[in-house]
């Protein structure tokens, strides 16, 4: 048998291994604990959404390839979802595609508009999936922290001016915020937008948790923002805001050449998918506003359950202005690795959480915070309430 000293893996990956969502829902599996760590509902969304997509397939559409850039009735549905919220107008024919999840649009987009030792100038703590896009595209992450502060995750305008520098390409933007539950304020985006604008950048701004904002946040499109519209890929997703995150339906909206530059890439990853739930999630698109805000209702009435539970366990909770997780404070329990007490947190108290350390470049910073998902039944989240205070 031959041997290679050379890595099957190549160098861009070399960095990512398993990903911390599959380690730790692993672990709730073999421990038999609570999962509040991935995202993911444990409950469906509307009945006659999921209905839609049973009628799509016994109608036979989409059981076969839908077309590239999505089903136009989904296009459709995307392009007024986006002027009925935000008055931003998109023709659906040639300013929206439809994706395999949010993640394949986040791929697609930077594998398309980076060259090779671009910079992407992103908010630490990210979303996993930001690094290893990045890295696969070839560029540079340039990472600017969100730093706790009067209980909540804040944005230093002058970290991220002093941030950008001639080889930075674009801005990789979330807001809401995942993990820390921050919502950027008006102020914030316009001074990114002028920023992007004066430095002639591309923005990418992850919307995924676009109607998961409570009490007096407001969620607003970066794109709305004086001479963004044309420099300005949006992304989208019906997975957070209809709980069947299964179906893997994204989306882009972009000026035409973003969006070209983008599908350009997207169809040799998955090339379509999700055809029957593209049709399911156009009539989903069209619900009344009254389905928003009792989602929104339900959603903060979890999170309060979980942060004031956390709270009473002895966790320093930063209460999320949106998204549907909370991160927590470890040191008032006498911890500071959040590795380690989410590896043993199963065994302690049959609850899975994730370490924010992952979401970081700088593993120091995120350190002492763990995050927790609230999307789930009211009596899941009281259990693990329960399990945490007798920790």
């Amino acid at each position: 048998m031959t041997s290679t000293a050379r890595p099957y893996l190549n160098r861009r990956l070399a960095e990512f291994g398993t990903t911390i969502f599959a380690e730790m829902s692993a672990l709730a599996v073999a421990t038999g604990s609570i999962n509040l760590g991935q995202g993911f509902p444990d409950t469906d969304g509307p009945e006659e959404i999921r209905e839609a997509a049973v009628r799509a397939l016994r109608d036979g559409r989409g059981n076969q390839y839908p077309p590239g850039p999505g089903v136009p009735e989904l296009r459709n549905a995307i392009a007024a979802h986006q002027e009925r919220r935000y008055g931003l107008t998109y023709d659906p024919d040639t300013e929206v595609l439809v994706t395999a999840g949010a993640t394949e649009a986040i791929a697609a987009t930077l594998l398309a508009l980076l060259e090779p030792g671009d910079e992407v100038v992103a908010l630490e703590p990210y979303y996993d999936s930001y690094a290893a896009s990045i890295a696969m595209a070839g560029g540079r992450r340039v990472p600017v922290t969100l730093r706790p502060d009067a209980g909540r995750f804040t944005l230093d305008l002058d970290e991220l001016r002093a941030a950008v520098t001639d080889r930075t390409r674009l801005l990789l933007i979330n807001t809401p915020h995942n993990p820390t539950g921050t919502v950027l304020t008006r102020a914030e985006l316009a001074a990114i937008a002028e920023l992007a604008v004066e430095r002639d950048l591309l923005v990418v701004t992850d919307e995924v948790y676009e109607h998961l904002v409570f009490d007096d946040a407001e969620h607003i499109p970066l794109a709305s923002f004086p001479g963004m519209r044309e420099r300005t890929v949006t992304i989208g997703s019906a997975g957070k805001t209809f709980s069947f995150t299964g179906w893997k339906v994204g989306w882009v909206t972009a000026a035409p050449e973003l969006v070209s530059a983008v599908r350009s890439a997207k169809q040799y990853l998955t090339f379509v998918s999700a055809g029957p739930f593209q049709y399911a999630v156009a009539e989903a698109l069209a619900l009344p506003d009254s389905y928003y805000d009792d989602f929104r209702r339900d959603m903060s009435a979890r999170r309060d359950l979980l942060a004031t539970g956390l709270a009473e366990a002895g966790f320093d909770v930063f209460r999320p202005a949106g998204t549907y997780f909370v991160t927590a404070d470890i040191r008032p329990l006498g911890e500071k690795d959040g590795f380690a007490f989410c590896r043993a947190l199963p065994e302690r108290a049959g609850v899975v959480a994730i370490p924010n350390a992952v979401f970081y470049d700088d593993r120091e910073a995120g350190a002492p915070f763990v995050r927790f998902a609230f999307c789930k039944k009211e009596e899941v989240l009281r259990e693990a309430v329960e399990r945490l205070r007798g920790m």
